[in-house]
């Protein structure tokens, strides 16, 4: 006899009417650009349109709604990359709950900084969440504290699940729902809640190659994880009891992605729907583009589940995708050391429509004639047929030596 999940579809459905009003009802719209691009009829669930900016808020308030006078009156303590942390030091705050929010060292500052901004006391420690949950464990055990799991929590799982229902609401066609898995808490509620409505719906997990835990927790493999990764927010060293449990009844595939498959996909939130996504927010995507061949001419719901992306890893995510698509190329050209050359460069890259971002002269570290020199230039181009073209004017009607440093173009 199969063993009862840690929650039901009425949990799911109990939570909904809970938050009703509380929360953000966010829109769940087709995209036609991302369908085209990926062969699947693409509706993008917009998470990141939250106060706080992720789908963390709804587990968080979940809970914390449920906690009795004196639990609220003790205060709650959570582990968290950044999402979590913002949900219950929001909603903590909104309640009059104490909060406090242990976080590993890495945590991007803005996660930081908007969590003390609700309010809460703030620890950093470790170096992942598994380090930072032993200090949050330690910290609740001798103050007192209530424990809030971000994941491995039935009453935070159920709160996840409202997704669903707002999904399958919005459009009860999907056939297939792609989900990131960090501990497990978002898919599990989702899967729940989805199978209850349509039990013919494919529930597809996402995790980064760094951080393949539920994956091989699923195989019975032991767990070794660990690594830098743009998706910090599933950068989760073990998933949960309860998770783990709901995964391997309802899960019908999990699918690894690399973190520039994901760079890929932030990039392309931002270009075409115009919208920000943290690394994990855009794992979806990631993952319908990466192996495009398991969604052809479905219909596929993606959870943008967060937005919360430092503006320097966002700034260095949009230039790095412009190189890779050509729109951004680094060329070193050799010429002679003589005046007016450089003018003449400029003009024949301006003539083809390029524009020089950045110019600068290698006298010395060269191997070059000493009469001669090099001249590293970076251009801005339209395309990668518009970067060719420009090279093919340096090369040809100037009659330059030039070699391509970086941005696709031979």
């Amino acid at each position: 006899m199969t063993a009862a999940l840690a929650i039901t579809h009425d949990d799911v459905v109990d939570a909904a009417k809970a938050l009703h009003g509380h929360l953000v009802d966010t829109p769940c719209v087709p995209s036609r650009t991302l369908s085209q691009l990926t062969g699947s009829n693409i509706w993008v669930k917009f998470e990141n349109l939250q106060f706080t900016a992720s789908f963390k808020e709804r587990g968080a308030l979940n809970k914390l709604r449920q906690l009795n006078a004196e639990e609220r009156a003790r205060g709650v303590i959570a582990m968290s990359a950044g999402n979590h942390a913002q949900g219950v030091a929001y909603h903590a705050g909104r309640l009059g709950i104490p909060a406090t929010i242990v976080m590993p060292e890495g945590t991007p500052f803005s996660k930081v900084e908007r969590t003390e901004d609700h309010g809460a006391r703030v620890v950093l420690k470790g170096s992942v969440l598994a380090e930072a949950a032993a200090e949050a464990e330690r910290l609740a055990a001798e103050e007192g504290l209530v424990f809030v799991h971000p994941y491995d929590d039935p009453d935070v799982i159920a709160g996840q699940g409202t997704i669903a229902l707002e999904m399958l609401a919005a459009a009860p066609e999907l056939d297939t729902l792609v989900v990131p898995i960090g501990g497990g808490g978002l898919i599990s509620g989702i899967a729940v809640a989805a199978k209850a409505l349509k039990p013919s719906i494919r529930i597809v997990g996402v995790e980064v190659e760094a951080y393949p835990a539920m994956d091989q927790a699923l195989k019975g493999q032991p767990i070794q994880v660990g690594g830098d990764t743009i998706a910090e927010g599933i950068a989760v060293k073990n998933v949960g009891r309860h998770t783990l449990e709901i995964c391997r009844a309802l899960l019908d595939d999990l699918i690894l992605v690399s973190d520039a498959d994901v760079e890929n996909a932030v990039a392309l939130f931002l270009n075409i729907e115009k919208t920000v996504a943290e690394g994990a927010g855009a794992a979806g995507l990631a993952a319908v583009l990466a192996q495009p061949e398991k969604f052809k001419d479905r219909k596929v719901g993606l959870v943008l589940c967060g937005g919360n992306i430092d503006s320097r890893v966002l700034a260095q995510v949009i230039m790095r995708h412009a190189v890779r698509e050509s729109r951004l190329i680094a060329v070193r050209v050799m010429i002679p050391d003589r005046p007016g050359t450089l003018a003449r460069i400029a003009g024949l890259v301006g003539d083809a429509g390029g524009n020089i971002i950045e110019a600068l002269h290698q006298r010395l570290f060269t191997t070059t004639s000493v009469k001669a020199t090099d001249i590293d230039l970076t251009i801005e181009c339209r395309s990668k047929r518009h970067a060719e073209r420009v090279v093919a004017a340096l090369r040809e009607k100037g009659g330059f030596e030039v070699k391509v440093l970086a941005g696709g173009v031979e």
